[in-house]
């Protein structure tokens, strides 16, 4: 009761009641009539502006659903790089706090780069929490959709809270506790006990606390209530190699979350990665990256025509950083840009029914049968004998690095990189009536503000919520603090006053109180060596 009568306080207060603007410059002018309902937030991973329009030439010309959605442009860069890296892109997106790389939730060391503002040496690496965090503690359903592991970067952003994207373990149990209502992706192996340092079997967890599907039929089944989705151990494949009977489409992922989230009578927040376009950018894969961009835009339609029908729902599509400097002409045409038909770049990717990575499913195993495949799915006949033998020579998981580059030359795209690009990128923004749209040039830090500004919650006052200093909060209720790390994979705050013992696992919403569970409004985190509780295990001791 307490958290629900501060976001009604805090909303009475936000509204503002000052005309529309004509020209606004970002988040300073965004005017809130009445709060939104719903967020649905959309992130093509590594999507540059070349990419998307040679998916639209690709299919032809037609317009794409993001295309009337366009509002401004997104400064993408770190808390001290040019470049960002997936990890504090989608922090900043997620909690309005720039980051460091490779940093999941958390603040970052420093703030080097220019026109940020110092940061206070406690508050390194402290968690921070995020707009799924906060639409939770006020009382949204939320969901989360990844077409990689659901523990990657990105969908980890918005769900969990460590110092290093590359510890599945904590992140992938984190999101398990947080109690989101929708999970749909992929990565069951991660959730396997046998594959854990902790040991933990967080899909029996999974199956106690949700609808738990593998397949598409049973997917579409579910009607309400909670689901869990895992369709494959790995990551999804990409949508132009998916089997439809394996695996849902991005678009039939976030149709189902919406159909769920929407039975909540206050409203929900959803986020939607389409993760895959990234990986095909780093490959220099433009079939790839084709692929998914489509794919992406398709899920864009399902959740604009669920906003056009509802009249209350926020949507933002927009990517965390471009990758590869995709662009369509490359040294070749430098001289005959203007004179080469459309058919010059897109002829040679429409003879493709595969990406790379779909290739290697056709492949025999000695690979003695390049040349036919490349010829049959690619409609490449000139092969070199250096390609032949790249084909030959590529790591499993790696042929879309092999093919990629081949077929972009003969379509004549460039590439002048396999990593992240630093530019711009573009806010693509569809605003209910009682909403200013956001336009201009803004941070990616402004997106996480917009959304919490939309459905008049407070970023800053979850994150005091959520992540108290364990130690010095339980000690000023007079209770002794130990850790006890007996089992050093599964970690345990232990908080002893009088009578009362309060045990609070690392990564989970649970505490134990004299050995009987009780459910916490958030995670109990570990970052930079210190502990964080919710305030509601603190009030334990009240």
């Amino acid at each position: 009761m307490k958290v629900r009568q501060f976001f009604c306080a805090l909303a009475a207060a936000a509204i503002v009641s000052s005309p529309s603007i004509a020209y606004l410059s970002g988040i300073e002018d965004v005017v809130v009539h009445k709060p939104v309902k719903n967020v649905i937030l959309l992130i093509p991973d590594g999507m540059s502006t070349d990419g998307v329009t040679l998916a639209r030439w690709y299919r032809g010309g037609k317009a794409l659903h993001l295309d009337a959605m366009a509002s401004g442009l997104v400064r993408t860069y770190s808390a001290d790089a040019a470049i960002a890296d997936s990890a504090p892109a989608g922090t900043a997106m997620a909690t309005g706090h720039k980051s460091h790389t490779g940093y999941v939730g958390v603040l970052p060391d420093a703030n080097t780069m220019p026109g940020l503002p110092a940061l206070a040496p406690e508050d390194r690496k402290r968690p921070v929490a995020s707009i799924l965090e906060a639409a939770k503690l006020a009382g949204k359903a939320t969901g989360l959709i990844a077409t990689s592991e659901i523990m990657h970067a990105t969908p980890a952003d918005f769900s969990a809270h460590d110092p290093s994207r590359k510890n599945y373990d904590a992140l992938s149990e984190q999101q398990v506790y947080q109690n989101i209502d929708v999970v749909l992706g992929a990565g069951s192996k991660f959730f396997e006990a046998a594959n854990r340092g902790d040991r933990e079997d967080l899909l029996a967890v999974i199956k106690s606390r949700y609808q738990y599907v593998t397949r598409p039929a049973d997917m579409r089944q579910v009607s309400s209530g909670k689901l869990w989705g895992m369709f494959s151990e790995t990551a999804l494949a990409y949508d132009m190699d998916r089997d439809p009977a394996a695996e849902p489409s991005l678009a039939e992922m976030t149709q189902k979350a919406i159909d769920l989230l929407s039975q909540h009578p206050d409203g929900f927040f959803l986020m939607v990665e389409g993760s895959k376009i990234d990986w095909a950018a780093h490959a220099n894969d433009a079939v790839g990256i084709i692929s998914d961009v489509l794919a992406f835009d398709d899920a864009v339609g399902a959740a604009l025509r669920f906003a056009a029908a509802d009249g209350n729902t926020l949507v933002i599509a927009a990517t965390d950083h471009g990758n590869s400097g995709i662009t369509i002409g490359n040294a070749a045409t430098t001289n005959n840009y203007d004179k080469l038909p459309l058919a010059s770049f897109i002829a040679p990717l429409q003879k493709a029914k595969l990406t790379g990575e779909g290739l290697e499913k056709v492949l025999n195993a000695d690979r003695s049968n390049v040349v036919e495949v490349m010829a049959e799915y690619f409609g490449i006949t000139d092969l070199s004998a250096a390609e032949i033998a790249a084909i030959k020579q590529a790591k499993p998981g790696s042929m879309n690095y092999a093919v990629g580059p081949m077929i972009g030359k003969r379509a004549n795209i460039g590439f002048t990189t396999g990593g992240h690009t630093g530019g711009d990128v573009t806010l693509y923004v569809h605003a209910p009536a009682n909403l200013t749209q956001l336009t201009g040039t803004v941070e990616n830090s402004d997106i996480a503000k917009y959304m919490a500004k939309a459905i008049q919650v407070s970023l800053a006052e979850t994150t005091q919520r959520l992540f108290v200093r364990a130690r010095q909060a339980l000690e000023a209720k007079g209770a002794k603090v130990a850790f006890d790390a007996t089992d050093a994979k599964n970690p345990v705050i232990v908080a002893v006053k009088g009578g009362k013992e309060v045990r609070l696992p690392v990564n989970k919403n649970i505490a134990y109180v004299n050995g009987s569970p009780v459910t916490l409004d958030g995670v109990t985190v570990v970052s930079g060596g210190v502990a964080y509780v919710p305030q509601s295990a603190i009030e334990l001791f009240d």
